[in-house]
């Protein structure tokens, strides 16, 4: 259980719901992720999608199967050719890793902290590896993964079905005998029916979540409208818009100190995907309690993020990360952040926050955003640390601009990031520094 209780402030709340209006999304459609769901891009005009993030003068970012390359000149096929031989040793050395007996952890950051291929299970096996889920060992990883999803469905039937479907069910497996799931009259008692106030009444409890649950709703129906996977009428996003609501209320309830809060559904996202395309037929059915599980895990390393009543303290929380954000950027380029704090005046946390509570995933297209979070997971200081790399190098990155740019024009930039050279970013991230101490980084 998170100890914590997550709350977003008004400012935070103000900042976070902004990107997904603002923002169209880029010409074409996203390429296939291996041989499972394909990545598509809903068009309401059916001809394609602009970015106004892209500009002309900017070079342009195309996917080329699991890898986003710079094409510097389109007319030559050897930077091409040696990116598909990198990809392809890359794919051997992981899948040599994750075939052995007990998986070498450095040697999986490693790979993985490049960018992990696309396609069968590659994705999805590292993710729970880096994150915990699994263990080194690989002959325990079916004993784990088997206890895990059995814990996950009594869960569900405890906390997320109904009094009258869990006494249903009950009065079902005792009896053998098929029911309605109508009450009986002999079921209802004065201390205990759905008008029952009383705080012993488990009616009263399951209504509690009443309000919590219908913000989930809304949530999970406006995560990545842009993408059939997560959007549409169609019996594959409803399925996935169901399993997503599943595991945010379920982590409601066991956490009622923290509940859920607004964003969290983006968080989500990127790991419930990844483990629904598996091509493993039972990893993919169970890809709800596995997100579930790891979700847990991996929010539970930024918890005090969400909590309003660190609003004011600046030795943790969020006021903290950024703070450590200020530093380290002053430490890699003072010119820089000199401009932004004394002269244009862009606070971080205008922007920042956003950033470092929804872990990127609203700031790039959403196969980007898994290629940074393969970084950010393989990362042996921590997601949180290659976090603030990242972000600062995202203001590394576009230096010229923000000190050409006054208010205005700078906090629209850093609220619309521009498409770049993602490995590039992570280049510059990896090289980033944590302090003034000593540095030396070049652009």
């Amino acid at each position: 259980m998170l100890k914590e209780k997550l709350k977003i402030s008004e400012m935070a709340s103000s900042v976070l719901p902004t990107r997904k209006a603002a923002n169209s999304v880029s010409k074409g459609s996203e390429s296939a992720f291996g041989s499972g769901f394909e990545l598509e891009l809903l068009n309401p005009h059916g001809f394609g999608l602009s970015d106004s993030r892209i500009d002309e003068d900017e070079p342009m970012e195309e996917n080329w199967g699991s890898s986003r390359v710079l094409i510097e000149d389109s007319g030559s096929g050897f930077g091409f050719n040696l990116m598909i031989i990198d990809e392809i040793e890359k794919s051997s050395d992981l899948d040599y890793e994750l075939t052995q007996n007990e998986i070498n952890f450095e040697k999986l950051q490693r790979i993985a902290s490049t960018g992990l291929p696309t396609g069968g299970s590659r994705r999805a096996t590292t993710w729970k590896l880096l994150l915990g889920y699994l263990p080194p060992l690989k002959d325990a990883w079916q004993k784990v993964l088997s206890e895990n999803r059995s814990k996950y469905a009594k869960l569900k039937d405890e906390f997320l079905l109904t009094p009258t479907q869990h006494s249903s069910s009950e009065e079902g497996s005792s009896s053998g005998d098929p029911d309605d799931g109508s009450l009986r009259r002999e079921d209802v008692s004065n201390d205990d029916h759905p008008l029952c106030l009383g705080e012993a009444s488990v009616w009263n409890k399951f209504f509690e979540y009443t309000q919590v649950a219908e913000q989930i709703d809304r949530d999970v129906e406006r995560t990545h409208p842009d993408l059939r996977f997560f959007s549409g009428d169609s019996s594959l996003s409803t399925r996935n818009k169901e399993s997503m609501r599943n595991i945010l209320l379920l982590f409601a309830k066991l956490n009622p100190t923290t509940r859920y809060v607004q964003g969290m559904n983006e968080v989500l996202a990127p790991i419930y995907y990844v483990f629904c395309i598996d091509t493993d037929e039972e990893n993919a059915a169970n890809a709800e309690a596995d997100s579930f599980a790891c979700f847990v895990r991996l929010l539970s390393d930024s918890v005090d993020h969400f909590c309003q009543q660190l609003d004011d303290n600046r030795s943790v929380g969020i006021h903290s990360t950024i703070s450590r954000l200020q530093q380290m950027l002053k430490a890699n380029d003072e010119e820089l952040w000199r401009h932004l704090e004394l002269k244009s005046k862009v606070n971080l946390q205008f922007y920042a926050f956003r950033w470092i509570t929804l872990l990127l995933t609203q700031e790039f297209p959403f196969n980007t955003v898994l290629r940074i979070w393969d970084s950010l997971l393989s990362s042996p200081s921590g997601v949180q640390d290659m976090l603030l790399r990242v972000c600062c190098a995202m203001l590394l990155c576009v230096k010229r601009r923000l000190l050409e740019g006054d208010f205005t024009a700078n906090l629209y930039l850093l609220l619309h990031y521009p498409q770049v050279d993602i490995e590039h970013l992570l280049q510059v991230a990896r090289d980033v520094v944590p302090d003034a101490s000593s540095f030396r980084l070049s652009i």
